[in-house]
């Protein structure tokens, strides 16, 4: 029940007016007063609803002539939802003597209209009801929050296409709305394949069989072929006066689609596909109607073209990917041309060292930097020479020095090329040891990057399992013991027990087996712990 602080001001002024003439000499004076001030359609009852009187006044839109309403209960000339309405307003104000007000929807000879209705108590049991026409306001009312769902459905198109979801879930997310916002029984969008030059099936909603699924059109075939051959939208009002045309799937007639629209789906300049739009019966198609159906198509058009772009993007990024690491193997061979043996050791480490970063839990991506490092690991040798780096024999003290130039030689040629930063650790840093006596730049502990102490292990293990020219490969036992006793020193205390778990895994006996060749090593008198 409306109070009087929510009533508009007009039904105020209708009651300031009505208490004004609170001292003519009686109500029917009082009520013509009302009637003559007023443009609303007005009507009189009596307590049980039954009309006494009317006025038209400047209103014409009417459920049936209102000459016709006379003694008659108002709720049985009106429809019977309206007239409960009306039977529990007038309970209402028996009880409590206030004024109520209701709204309701009635058929009218200019089509649906929507009305006000307040029902205002008066002396002797009467009731003066004001009517007024509230169907431009509804219309209004309902045009914005058409506007309004239809800029929300924009923006959840916005975001899909902007979320970096796949072009498949973006399409089926612009079908729902060309659904809901157009008010439509089907849609589906066709691709177009320009090798093949075929429109082919990407996404639909709201169909009954799978009739169009399996859809591959030529350019120029079809209405969706004639559409993308074009800029305009092209319009079918009765399909079923086509024989030859939809007829493209045996499933298609049992959809009993009556209209049709294939709007051409373009961004800059170049068609895209088209987005195809059915209706079980006659599309009242008002001028809002198809803005919005082509901002949606233009919506899925921006989809497609931003995946279309994704796509090539990540096929050059691939291409230039590959052809980066062609280079850096490149790079490689060209330091195994002079030594056969680190062409070899190169390969076992960097497979060996991704097995222990991902052992570890390093990232896939960091993986990749990981692997790159691995095979550059030693391309600062190109710059030594061939009497040092092939030596069969022990280096001198100069030598040593001159070979231990490599990581920064490696640095120095690897720096200006942006993309390898993210694998400079290990050609950089693979000698440093834990406790800070390696080289290049003496760190120490946590200071040397993950990647390089990783690799520090397997480059050891590695180089004292195979064959040089100035030694034979140790047993794995003895370089399993060596490499214990070199963890805190040498290598990272605990990323050593990871290595372990990969090279020398518990045996059946519960020991792993470095204590099994340990303690065979011992019974035989073979020792190299000291």
């Amino acid at each position: 029940m409306a109070t009087e602080a929510s009533l508009p001001a007009s039904f105020l002024d209708t009651m300031v007016i009505e208490l004004s003439y609170q001292n003519l000499p009686d109500s029917d004076q009082r009520l013509e007063a009302i009637f003559q001030a007023f443009g609303d359609l007005l009507f009189i009852l009596d307590e049980q609803g039954t009309i006494l009187d009317y006025k038209v006044g400047d209103m014409q839109r009417l459920y049936v002539p209102a000459a016709q309403f006379l003694r008659r209960r108002m709720q049985d000339v009106l429809p019977s939802n309206v007239g409960k309405k009306f039977s529990e307003a007038l309970r209402e104000i028996r009880q409590n003597n206030k004024v109520v007000q209701i709204e309701y929807c009635l058929p009218t000879p200019q089509g649906e209209g929507w009305y006000e209705s307040r029902l205002v108590p008066q002396p002797k049991g009467q009731v003066v009801v004001i009517v007024r026409d509230m169907t431009q306001y509804k219309r209004s009312e309902q045009k914005i929050k058409d506007q309004l769902d239809q800029l929300a459905a924009l923006r959840s198109i916005d975001l899909s296409i902007t979320s970096g979801v796949d072009l498949g879930q973006t399409l089926a997310v612009i079908l729902e709305h060309v659904r809901k916002q157009l008010n439509i029984d089907a849609a589906t969008i066709l691709l177009l394949n320009r090798r093949s030059q075929t429109l082919e099936f990407a996404a639909d909603v709201g169909f009954n069989t799978t009739a169009l699924q399996n859809t591959r059109l030529k350019v120029g075939e079809g209405y969706a072929g004639r559409a993308i051959l074009g800029t305009d939208v092209l319009h079918i009002a009765d399909l079923k006066t086509r024989k030859t045309d939809m007829l493209r799937s045996p499933f298609f007639k049992q959809e009993n689609f009556v209209e049709y629209y294939a709007v051409p789906l373009i961004a800059k300049g170049q068609a895209l596909g088209v987005l195809e739009i059915f209706q079980r019966a006659p599309i009242d198609a008002e001028v809002d109607w198809l803005d919005f159906m082509h901002i949606l198509a233009g919506q899925a058009a921006i989809a497609i073209d931003n995946a279309v772009m994704f796509t090539d993007l990540q096929r050059t990024n691939i291409e230039l990917t590959l052809a980066y690491d062609k280079t850096i193997e490149g790079w490689a061979h060209a330091l195994h041309l002079r030594d056969k043996e680190t062409e070899v050791h190169t390969r076992r480490v960097t497979e060996l060292t991704v097995r222990l970063a991902r052992q570890i839990g390093v990232s896939e991506d960091e993986l990749l930097h990981m692997r790159r490092g691995a095979i550059l690991h030693d391309i600062g040798k190109v710059a030594i020479p061939d009497n040092i780096l092939l030596k069969p024999g022990p280096l001198t003290d100069v030598e040593w020095q001159l070979m231990r130039q490599h990581p920064s030689i490696a640095l120095e040629m690897l720096q200006p090329i942006s993309y390898l930063a993210p694998a400079l650790a290990i050609p950089h840093a693979h000698h440093e040891k834990w406790d800070g006596t390696g080289y290049p730049m003496g760190l120490a502990g946590e200071q040397i990057p993950i990647p390089a102490r990783i690799f520090a292990i397997v480059d050891v293990y590695d180089a004292l399992t195979s064959n040089r020219p100035y030694r034979q490969a140790w047993p794995q036992a003895q370089v399993i013991e060596y490499l214990h006793l070199q963890a805190g020193r040498h290598f990272d205390p605990e990323i050593l027990p990871r290595f372990m778990e990969i090279i020398a895994p518990q045996d059946g006996t519960g020991k792993t087996g470095e204590e099994g060749a340990k303690k065979k090593r011992r019974s035989s008198g073979l020792d190299w712990s000291g």
